[in-house]
């Protein structure tokens, strides 16, 4: 069976790896531009946003990542991550009420004073959420090593229209398959001309690590592979994919969030990275007969893996693979 896997950020990287696995010969299309999931440290946390949000596949889909990442590291492939837990401070007891209604009873966590945080926090916080299963993962990394372990042929180019049997490329000949997978994310959305929901973020890469587990209200810091991280996704919705920018006032946010989480003095700025996310999840066969796994938001790494290889099974299984 042949497969066209339209993407190659995490989650096409991952229907790739798991076709692959379950016997397909996969074809991947690469852009190699405006890749949201290249971020040099990516949170693998279960609780979302400012309220606290739980998707009803978190816990599973934290487990598979982790799971992911050791299973490819056993093949030879490292991928730098930081399993050691996620701290979510919370301004007060009105925020910590609506965590709470959020957390599922078998979700490992625990509620610190702030003084007892592991981590140095900046004056303010009522409580701190401690989840030690949580972390931070190399994202670039982790893509690139589901490739390389796929072996699936990479076809640099991009995607402007699919069917359920064909892939054109700009300024090369079509792609022909048994199936096709879209996985472009915003960018390859906005290309192929689909009305789509995209949302900008910023992370600022650091020389240092501010804190040695990621620290998360509003923006997160983080430990990378070298140094740390600074980022959010911030910016407001909007109906067209822009060209990756970063504001005067949006820098000024985002610092400004940095330093309510923690204390960055001594800290140096040594790079950006600006990328837009897709919204609107979108998992399974569509309509006209593609397939289709995208719109993960910035739950990417913490359910597009799990997704992916549950997608991969419903292709190979309709098509008798």
């Amino acid at each position: 069976m042949n497969v066209v896997v339209v993407g190659a950020g995490i989650a096409g990287a991952s229907a790739a790896y798991f076709l692959a696995r379950g016997g397909a010969a996969v074809t991947v299309v690469d852009a190699g531009a405006h890749t949201a999931s290249h971020v040099p440290s990516a949170l693998v946390n279960p609780v979302r946003g400012q309220s606290g949000g739980v998707d009803a596949r978190a816990l599973a889909g934290m487990a598979f990542t982790w799971a992911l990442v050791r299973e490819l590291e056993g093949q030879g492939w490292p991928v730098p991550h930081g399993q050691a837990g996620v701290l979510r401070p919370v301004p007060d007891e009105r925020a910590r009420a609506r965590f709470e209604r959020n957390l599922p009873p078998d979700l490992a966590h625990r509620w610190l004073r702030p003084e007892e945080s592991p981590e140095p926090l900046a004056p303010g916080w009522a409580h701190v959420l401690s989840l030690p299963q949580g972390g931070w993962v190399d994202g670039q990394a982790l893509t690139g090593a589901l490739l390389r372990a796929s072996g699936a042929r990479v076809v640099r180019g991009r995607a402007v229209a699919w069917t359920r049997h064909e892939v054109q490329l700009l300024d090369a000949a079509p792609l022909h398959a048994d199936a096709v997978v879209v996985c472009g994310g915003s960018v390859g959305t906005h290309w192929a001309g689909e009305a789509a929901t995209h949302r900008m973020g910023t992370l600022l890469t650091l020389d240092r690590a501010v804190t040695g587990q990621p620290v998360s209200f509003g923006a997160y810091l983080a430990p990378a592979r070298t140094g740390g991280v600074l980022g959010a996704t911030f910016e407001a919705p909007s109906p067209h994919w822009q060209p990756e920018t970063l504001p005067l006032p949006s820098l000024g946010w985002l610092l400004g969030k940095g330093l309510a989480l923690s204390d960055l003095r001594g800290t140096q700025v040594t790079g950006r990275w600006t990328g837009s996310r897709l919204s609107g999840l979108k998992a399974g066969p569509q309509p006209d007969g593609t397939w289709r796994l995208g719109g993960l938001g910035s739950k990417g790494f913490l359910l597009g893996p799990l997704l992916a290889r549950e997608l991969a099974g419903q292709l190979l299984a309709s098509r008798g693979g």
